[in-house]
């Protein structure tokens, strides 16, 4: 019943809820680590729960995946109640782990234009797609998956923006930064070339048209970040994203701009960035931002 009930409920999360495949992928593999340590989950008890968080805590895992497991099991069993297949909820009496917020990494804009440059010397068709991966990273402040699924419609029109579809199937239009659109239209007849006969509706497609893997996109960060002379374990995609709403706040923009920019749903969220600024851009939120307490 188990493997069955788990593969509704994700099929749910994906139709319902709009998950995304890489939170499918995310929640089966922790349900499956449950399962690994306890059996059958639909037939265990709070107490055979509260008992497994124990055991993640006692083997060093930290409290993010703590909370991450905790949180696929209560939408799992929330799911059975809801369905009819269980008459309890066992996680409702369990207690997330305390998490800390961490701050972002960022990188500062000199680190950035070195991984450009790394970028720009390396030929085609390479050299191109990674500087246009690049400048689109750093001027929308995209997700990884965001960027391996942008539509190349987004951008031939060259409208100065892309449309991206965000979590939960959201979607926002993003604007381009003038060296974004120069990459985006220096990349395209590279694209057309690599592609020949084939078609893709991607902007960044693989040598079958599929979209881009998130794997080759951070392979490539980290090829790059050793090329510039950057320590690799300091870039990703989600470094680079954290430093576009770092870097707009200390240049004076609205934190509700910066929310609306990355598509985060609370500007809570957005907030956090102001910790990784200025200590004159802290002091102006808080003195003058509309929202600011006090």
């Amino acid at each position: 019943m188990t493997s069955a009930s788990i593969d509704a409920f994700l099929e749910m999360m994906m139709v319902e809820r709009g998950a995304s495949p890489h939170t499918r992928d995310a929640y089966r593999s922790d349900l499956a680590h449950a399962t690994a340590a306890l059996g059958d989950l639909a037939a265990i008890d709070a107490d055979a729960l509260a008992s497994y968080l124990r055991d993640l805590a006692s083997a060093g895992f930290t409290a993010r995946t703590q909370s991450r497991r905790l949180a696929a099991l209560r939408g799992y069993f929330r799911f059975l109640y809801t369905e009819g297949q269980r008459a309890d909820d066992p996680t409702s009496a369990l207690s997330s782990p305390k998490l800390g917020r961490p701050l972002p990494k960022t990188l500062s804009p000199d680190t950035i234009a070195k991984l450009i440059a790394a970028a720009a010397a390396r030929p085609a068709p390479d050299g191109p797609r990674l500087v246009c991966m690049l400048e689109v990273l750093y001027a929308a402040g995209l997700r990884v998956t965001e960027l391996c699924t942008l539509p190349l419609a987004t951008v031939v029109r060259d409208t100065g923006t892309v449309l991206v579809r965000g979590k939960g199937n959201k979607e926002r239009v993003v604007p381009l930064t003038p060296a974004a659109r120069r990459a985006v239209l220096d990349w395209l007849p590279v694209r057309a070339g690599l592609l020949g006969r084939k078609a893709s509706l991607h902007l960044f497609p693989d040598a079958s048209g599929q979209p881009i893997s998130r794997t080759r996109v951070y392979s490539d960060l980290k090829a790059l970040a050793r090329e510039a002379g950057v320590d690799p374990t300091t870039v990703s995609p989600h470094v680079l994203r954290h430093a576009v709403a770092t870097h707009l706040l200390a240049n004076g923009a609205d934190l509700r701009v910066v929310q609306d920019l990355l598509g985060h749903q609370s500007i809570a969220t957005t907030e956090l960035y102001t910790h990784v600024a200025s200590p004159e851009l802290q002091k102006l939120v808080q003195s003058k931002h509309p929202l600011a307490k006090g």
